[in-house]
This record gives structure tokens, C-alpha cells and sequence, in this order.
């Protein structure tokens, strides 16, 4: 449905159940997916592709250029999948030269002010709250939650299923299942209640908090205790994941447990 006070170039793509709201523009090279809300304000530019069922709150921007002084207007893309609620005056840039797109998966909720820079990856059913701001080129996996007002580094890597408290400035890789939070960002504990309500059982939350005992609450550097967990860890999906993390990152992964001085 489009309201006549909103602007929609007439190369974009838009399916007929699309419902704009007034103001909202929307320009050319738009695709833009059944059943998707566009409210009051918001402006889609040029390079998105965005889903079915998801909701677009007042004076968010999508797809804008890429705030990178190398950017030289290469023909990028923001790719956005489906029944994502976007909140108010959240901003989504395009890719760049480096990965031609920024992505986000399904079922996400991006809260008011959340900014995701460009060459992003946002997996599917993540929470990033107020303010929670993404430089460019950062993966965020699975189910990983990220608290308001936190802040993280270009090229970071956030595990799947992963919980950041609100207020965090994030310099390192935080591995999957575990909850950060202090400054430095550090080891917490597992997060045992998300994981619980994803329905993993007492037996495998066990044996994930064991791998984390070894690699953060021991006396063991980042290799030894992953020889460690290799060696006494039967092997498990969840094993593999937390050593692949471990062994791919590129910035490190966060700080183990400290005590509160």
C-alpha cells in the first residue's frame, strides 16, 4: 500500500502487501519483501534488499553509504532476511569493497539507535539493544545478545548464544555460550539461562561450563588449555564450536575470570 506522501523511486521493488507509511522515501534499486511494514520517517536507500514480515520503525535509515573514507561508491548492498523488528532511528550502512554487503539474518530485534557499520554479518534471532553500536566488519552469530550502550570494535567477532552487558566496550572476541561483562570485558560464567530456554539440557550446560573452567578459571594460556579441552572434553558440537572460535579469531578472545578489585 503506498501512502502519497511517501516517495518510492519507481525502479524499486516493492510486493503488493507492503504497507509505507506517510514521509517515508524509499529509492531506487529497493527490493523490498511481502508482508514488511515501513513506518513514518523512515528512509530505504539505494543497495537494500530487505525480507518478508519485518517491521521498520519511524526515522530509521537504511542502506546509507558507509561512514569509511576508502568507500568509492562501489555498487554494495544492505541484505536484510525476514521478521526483523527494527526500532526507531536505527541505521544499517552498505558494504564495502571488502565483502560488497552488510547482512542480517531472521528474527532479530535491533532496538532505538542501534547502528551496524558496514560488512556486517548479524545472524538470526539476536537481541542488540538501545544504543548498541557495531563497527565495521564485525560477525555477530546465533541468538547472541548484546546490551545496550555497548560498544564494539571493528573485526570483533560475538559467538553464538552469547550474552554482552549493557555498557561494555568490547575489544576482543567473546567466544559462544558465555556471558560478558566488566572492564575490561571479561568472563562471567556460561549463560546458563539463555541456554536453558533454548532448551539445552543440565548435562550439556555442564559440560560447556567444564570447557570454560579450563579455559578461563585455570591457570592455562589460550593453546594450552585448548589442548586441554581437546584431550579430556569428549568430542560434542558444542566442544568443536568453542575450540573453532578459539582457534580462528583474529583479535583474541576476551579476558578470563578476575575477581572485582
Amino acid at each position: 500500500m503506498n501512502q502519497p506522501l511517501a516517495y518510492v523511486h519507481p525502479q524499486a521493488k516493492i510486493a503488493s502487501t507492503v504497507v509505507i507509511e506517510p514521509f517515508v522515501t524509499i529509492d531506487k534499486n529497493v527490493e523490498i519483501g511481502e508482508g514488511t511494514w515501513i513506518g513514518p520517517n523512515v528512509t530505504i536507500m539505494e543497495g537494500a534488499r530487505i525480507g518478508k514480515n519485518n517491521k521498520i520503525f519511524p526515522g530509521a535509515v537504511i542502506s546509507a553509504v558507509p561512514q569509511d573514507l576508502k568507500f568509492d561508491g562501489e555498487d554494495s548492498i544492505v541484505r536484510i532476511g525476514n521478521n526483523n523488528i527494527i526500532r526507531e532511528f536505527v541505521t544499517i550502512n552498505r558494504g564495502t569493497k571488502a565483502n560488497m554487503e552488510t547482512t542480517i539474518g531472521d528474527n532479530n530485534l535491533l532496538m532505538a539507535y542501534v547502528h551496524i557499520a558496514h560488512d556486517c554479518i548479524v545472524g538470526n534471532n539476536c537481541i542488540l539493544a538501545n544504543v548498541a553500536t557495531l563497527a565495521g566488519h564485525i560477525t555477530v552469530e546465533d541468538y547472541a545478545i548484546i546490551g545496550g550502550m555497548v560498544a564494539i570494535h571493528q573485526f570483533v567477532n560475538i559467538g553464538a548464544h552469547s550474552m554482552i552487558s549493557g555498557g561494555s566496550l568490547v575489544r576482543k572476541d567473546i567466544p559462544p555460550f558465555v556471558k560478558a561483562a566488566r572492564e575490561p570485558v571479561s568472563y562471567v560464567g556460561i549463560n546458563s539461562i539463555g541456554l536453558r530456554r533454548r532448551g539445552f539440557t543440565s548435562e550439556k550446560i555442564n559440560e560447556i561450563q567444564a570447557i570454560y573452567r579450563i579455559l578461563f578459571q585455570q591457570k592455562n594460556n589460550v593453546s594450552q588449555a585448548v589442548e586441554i579441552i581437546e584431550a579430556e572434553m569428549p568430542a560434542s558440537p558444542e566442544r568443536d564450536e568453542v575450540i573453532s572460535f578459539i582457534t580462528n579469531s583474529r583479535r583474541g578472545v576476551m579476558k578470563g575470570y578476575t575477581k572485582n578489585s
